[in-house]
C-alpha cells in the first residue's frame, strides 16, 4: 500500500469498498461503491479521526502500521457512532490501549450500547480544543447531521474540516481527491447522498453552515468520511449544500408511477410528453423496477412531482405505497405536485396518493387525473393536456 498523505503529517488511512451495492439496510443503492475514510494526524500526540466499517478494520490497521505502530496512538476521535464509521473501533482500541476516545455525550452513550467496551472516554462540546503539539483540534457539535451524536472536527492550523458524513458521497475511486475524479459523477453522487440522507434535515444543515460562516472559520480542505476529499474547490460542495438546503429548484418535473397492466404507464408517458412539449425537462421512474434512491436524487432539484398508481384493493400498489412512505419523510419545500392513475371499478389509489402528497407538505396544483381501464385516444389526449397544464404551473 502507498501512504496517502493529504497534508503534511496527516494521512488517509481508510478503505475503499468497491463492491457494496446497498447501504442503510437496503434503503440506499451504492452503484459506485463507497469508501470509509479515517485520518491519522502525527504530532507530539497522535490522533486518529474516525475509523472504518468493521469488515475493513484490518485494512485500516495495515495502513496505520505503515506509518506508525498503532500502539502509539494517543487519541481516537469519534465524530459519529454509526457502525460504518465506528465498526473498527474495538479492533484498533485493542492495539492502542492507552488511547483516549473523544466524542459527544450522545456518542459516548451510543458507543457503549454498540460495543459495551470499557474505553477511557472524554466528552467534548462545541468549542472544546485538543492540543496535539503543533496542531490543535477544535470540536463542533452537529446534532442530527445526521444522528444525535454527530460532530465535526476542525484543525485551524491547516484549515482542515473533518465533518464525518457531511459533504460526503458513496463513491469508490482510485483517486482520493476532487481533482482526481470525474466531476459529473462526483456531483451526482454528492446530490444523491444529500437527497437520500440529509434532505429532511435541510433547516439544520443551513443553520450549521451559517454558524460556521458566522464564526469565520476558513476552510481549505474538507475531508469527509465517505467518498473523496475536497481540496481543489471545497466551496463547490458548500455552495451546493446551501442550494439544496434552501430547496432551490429548476423547472423540471419528476414522474413516479407504478402500473399493474400498463394503463397507468401509458398515462405517465402521455403526461410526460405534454410536459416535454411545453419545454421542461422530465425524468420518469417506474418505482417497481427503478432505483428509488436515484429517483429521490432527481427530485432534489425539481420543482414539480407527478405521482401515479393503478388501484388495487381500493388503494395504491405496494411499491408506490412504500415509496410514498419514504417520500413523506423527506419533507420537500416549495414543490408543486399532482396525482394520476388508472382503475377498474373503484379508484381509491388517487385519494391515497393525494393524501400522501399533503402529508409530505407539497402543494397540490390541480385535481388528480383518473382513467378507467385502458385509456383510449381521447383519454390519452387528456393526459397530454394534463401534462401541458402542469408544466405551465411549474413555469409560473
Amino acid at each position: 500500500m502507498e501512504k496517502v498523505e493529504i497534508i503534511k503529517d496527516i494521512f488517509w488511512v481508510g478503505a475503499v469498498d468497491w463492491n457494496v451495492r446497498n447501504f442503510h439496510g437496503h434503503t440506499y443503492s451504492t452503484n459506485r461503491g463507497t469508501s470509509y475514510n479515517a485520518y491519522l494526524i502525527l504530532d507530539k500526540k497522535i490522533a486518529l479521526i474516525d475509523t472504518v466499517y468493521g469488515p475493513f478494520a484490518q485494512e485500516m490497521i495495515e495502513r496505520i502500521s505503515q506509518i506508525i505502530a498503532p500502539g502509539e496512538i494517543d487519541y481516537i476521535i469519534s465524530n459519529h457512532v454509526e457502525t460504518d464509521h465506528s465498526g473498527a473501533l474495538p479492533a484498533i482500541a485493542k492495539l492502542c490501549p492507552k488511547a483516549k476516545v473523544l466524542g459527544t455525550q450522545k456518542c459516548k452513550e451510543g458507543l457503549h450500547k454498540h460495543y459495551y467496551a470499557d474505553w477511557e472516554f472524554s466528552v467534548v462540546k462545541t468549542g472544546d480544543k485538543l492540543e496535539l503539539g503543533k496542531r490543535t483540534l477544535t470540536f463542533l457539535e452537529a446534532p442530527m447531521l445526521h444522528w444525535p451524536d454527530s460532530m465535526f472536527t476542525y484543525c485551524p492550523e491547516d484549515q482542515l474540516l473533518l465533518p464525518n458524513d457531511a459533504f460526503g458521497q458513496h463513491y469508490a475511486s482510485s483517486g482520493r481527491f476532487d481533482d482526481e475524479v470525474d466531476q459529473c459523477s462526483l456531483m451526482q453522487e454528492a446530490a444523491k447522498y444529500y437527497a437520500n440522507i440529509l434532505w429532511p434535515l435541510s433547516s439544520l444543515v443551513l443553520r450549521k453552515i451559517e454558524e460556521v460562516e458566522k464564526a469565520k472559520i476558513p476552510i481549505k480542505m474538507i475531508a469527509p468520511s465517505h467518498g473523496i476529499i475536497w481540496r481543489k474547490d471545497p466551496a463547490k460542495i458548500i455552495n451546493a449544500y446551501v442550494s439544496w438546503a434552501k430547496n432551490e429548484v429548476k423547472p423540471k418535473v419528476v414522474i413516479i408511477y407504478e402500473s399493474m397492466w400498463g394503463s397507468t404507464e401509458r398515462m405517465a408517458k402521455a403526461i410526460a410528453q405534454g410536459i416535454i412539449d411545453n419545454g421542461l425537462e422530465v425524468r420518469i421512474f417506474d418505482v417497481a423496477v427503478a432505483d428509488r434512491t436515484e429517483a429521490i436524487k432527481e427530485m432534489l432539484d425539481s420543482k414539480g412531482y407527478l405521482i401515479g398508481s393503478s388501484t388495487h384493493d381500493n388503494g395504491m400498489l405496494p411499491a408506490i405505497a412504500g415509496f410514498m412512505q419514504f417520500f413523506k419523510g423527506l419533507k420537500p419545500k416549495n414543490r408543486l405536485a399532482s396525482a394520476f392513475g388508472s382503475y377498474g371499478w373503484a379508484g381509491g389509489a388517487l385519494k391515497e396518493l393525494e393524501s400522501g402528497l399533503r402529508e409530505a407538505g407539497v402543494e397540490i396544483t390541480q385535481p388528480g387525473l383518473a382513467i378507467q381501464y385502458l385509456p383510449d385516444k381521447d383519454e390519452l389526449q387528456r393526459c397530454y393536456d394534463y401534462g401541458k397544464d402542469f408544466a405551465k404551473r411549474v413555469k409560473a
